[in-house]
């Protein structure tokens, strides 16, 4: 091929005979040293179904030899390129997406994912658990709805200081130990709360979960989306935070009812976030090291460097700065900041409206939750499916609305059991909704600013599952805990219209 084009201009001689090859008039050549390719480099990549499919290096010189045409062009000959086409030709970040590992391919994969998914197992139970014991901790430190809502503010709190934080995190530990260092941030936190230390100390020990679970949720949440069927593994994953969502609450109640202290109920998780170390930990200790880790690794920092030579700025703040001003970062965050806010605010309130308006019974209200959250898993492993053939864009539209419709029901109509029921189908509306959007943002942001944008999305999330809790209590500390829904609606209103402002994107084939 290419060689025997060579063959014409370079005679190849063989050494001398008796040369060894510790004696010889050929001098050592020095070891070539291996860097990731520069954008010109990246010319000669080939993307989509080459990468993995069969490859097609051209005719046979048989074949080539019956054509008969000494016009044709040699195999392995390639017309030149001026410099201004050369530079046209820089392939665009954004085909990185079509890479795409599978949940089987590589193997560990499968292992990676059923350890994103305890995980967020964890994270449901963590995040269901307070809408079931608020009551009880009002009741044990004496304090009302304003005051015990400051454990959402610190939560948002820790995940806030971490967004500046997660990308630089990964870079200097890699994703394995990024990921236990999580973990053992978490454990730090519940091993506070488990003491049942005074109140000030538990708000500081929501900090220390906000902060944990904030890495752990960028980190799992850029990988699954790099997947294959992403909207598909991101509903399982999320579920998974669902299905702890629903176990949380059951858990909590049950526990409690025995006489169980409430601080007492987070030894359950305490115990859990060890297994989640170990596994964090095994799963992805040589993830770096995988081709197409290496290849993706490669395109980001030529990416970050060519952004760096344009700006004349070090690479690292020029992806933060960058990734503020990008649109897709900004309308994610006020989506999942509406979105998170929402499904907080429901959790955690709901109970207490039902104790207080309809006359429910604490010990059995407090399973409400539980069915909101088994709505949400149940939307997640099941209408993330529709994604795949309607799109994610349109699906969200019609969730919202819905979501919109019932939650009006629950305000509406004066029955436990009703409210109940209607709890959970809005629950089943709201579940697919967070997996579509982590969908559509991987698509839409460029690869090098994937890790610090939806880091900032997730804070702002976090930031949403703080502010509209934490409104909520005021306002119900002055007027009633029935303000809950029309914040919830606010909510659900304002998350369409950040929907319609996210760029438009094209459905992805993989």
């Amino acid at each position: 091929m290419s060689s025997h084009a060579l063959g014409v201009f370079v005679d190849i001689e063989a050494p001398p005979k008796g040369a060894s090859a510790a004696n010889n008039d050929y001098p050592a050549q020095p070891p070539v040293a291996v860097t990731a390719p520069s954008a010109l480099e990246l010319d000669d990549l080939q993307f989509g179904s080459r990468y993995n499919g069969p490859q097609d290096f051209g005719p046979s010189p048989a074949s080539s030899a019956k054509q008969g045409s000494l016009s044709a062009t040699p195999v392995g000959a390639q017309t030149p390129r001026t410099p201004n086409e050369l530079e046209m030709s820089r392939p665009q970040l954004n085909d990185v997406a079509y890479i795409a590992p599978s949940w089987s391919n590589p193997s560990m994969n499968k292992w990676r994912i059923l350890s994103a998914c305890l995980v967020y197992f964890c994270n449901g139970f963590n995040d269901s658990a307070p809408g079931a014991l608020i009551p009880y901790m009002e009741s044990h430190y004496h304090i009302g709805y304003a005051v015990v809502s400051l454990i959402f503010v610190t939560n948002a709190a820790g995940f806030i200081v971490m967004a500046f934080f997660t990308d630089a995190i990964l870079n200097r530990l890699g994703r394995a130990k990024a990921l236990m260092l999580s973990e053992f941030i978490v454990i730090i936190g519940y091993s506070i709360i488990v003491s049942t230390p005074q109140f000030p100390a538990v708000v500081a020990a929501f900090f220390f979960l906000g902060s944990g679970v904030a890495i752990n949720l960028a980190l799992n949440n850029v990988f699954c989306a790099s997947l294959a069927r992403a909207t598909v593994i991101l509903g399982l994953a999320h579920g998974s935070y669902g299905i702890g969502g629903i176990v949380g609450p059951i858990i909590s109640t049950a526990l409690i009812s025995q006489g169980v202290l409430w601080s007492r109920v987070y030894f359950v998780t305490f115990s859990l976030r060890f297994v989640c170390l170990a596994c964090s930990g095994w799963t992805f200790w040589n993830y770096e090291r995988e081709a197409p880790t290496r290849l993706l690794t490669a395109l980001e920092r030529t990416a970050g460097r060519q952004a760096a030579v344009d700006q004349d700025k070090p690479a690292k703040l020029q992806v933060l700065k960058k990734a503020l001003r990008n649109r897709v970062t900004i309308m994610g965050a006020l989506f999942i900041f509406s979105y998170q806010g929402s499904e907080v605010s429901e959790s955690g309130w709901v109970i207490s409206f039902l104790i207080n308006y309809r006359g429910g019974d604490p010990a059995r209200v407090g399973y409400v939750t539980a069915g909101f959250w088994g709505g949400i898993t149940l939307g997640r492993f099941t209408l993330t499916h529709l994604a795949q053939r309607v799109g994610e864009k349109p699906l969200v539209y019609v969730l919202g609305a819905g979501a919109i419709a019932f939650q009006l029901l629950v305000w509406l109509v004066p029955n436990v059991i009703g409210d109940a029921v209607a709890v959970a189908i809005v629950g089943l509306l709201l579940g697919p909704v967070y997996p579509c959007a982590q969908t559509i943002f991987s698509h839409l942001l460029p690869p090098e600013l994937q890790t610090t944008s939806i880091s900032f999305i997730s804070s702002a999330g976090s930031s949403g599952g703080a502010v509209a809790p934490f409104t909520t209590g005021l306002l119900a500390q002055a007027v009633g805990t029935f303000v809950l829904h029309p914040v919830c609606i606010a909510l659900f209103a304002a998350m369409c219209a950040c929907w319609f402002g996210l760029p438009k994107t094209s459905k992805r084939s993989e």
